[in-house]
């Protein structure tokens, strides 16, 4: 069992910055992938980024690649997810979420956190 709580998120003007961070219990956390979704009101959860468990592979969507990075430290049990350039079309709720390999797909994570409010003002 994996559980992850996300932080960071919050109100930012159009161009800004903010770093997310989900902190997970697990001492296993080091054997998974870790992904970070969002999702707007109205629309589906949708894939930002993912990271390998060592950290040596990340991919992104085309949507935020060049301006968000994702980032883990094992040692601390934490992934985060620097967002730069930020855009209103950027307002969501963030949630990271744990894989056992590397994927997009959300019905391949098996544990969540409870999300984090980050809203981009133009």
């Amino acid at each position: 069992q994996v559980e992850l709580v996300e932080s960071g998120g919050g109100l930012v003007q159009a161009g800004g910055s903010l770093r997310l961070s989900c902190a997970a219990s697990a001492r296993t956390f080091s054997r998974y992938a870790m992904g970070w979704f969002r999702q707007a009101p109205g629309k589906e959860r949708e894939f930002v980024a993912v990271i390998s468990w060592s950290g040596g592979s990340t991919y992104y969507a085309d949507s935020v690649k060049g301006r968000f990075t994702i980032s883990r430290d094992n040692a601390k049990n934490t992934v985060y997810l620097q967002m730069n350039s930020l855009k209103p079309e950027d307002t969501a709720i963030y949630y990271c979420a744990a894989a056992a390999t590397l994927s997009v797909p959300p019905g391949t994570y098996n544990y969540w956190g409870q999300g984090t409010q980050v809203t981009v003002s133009s």
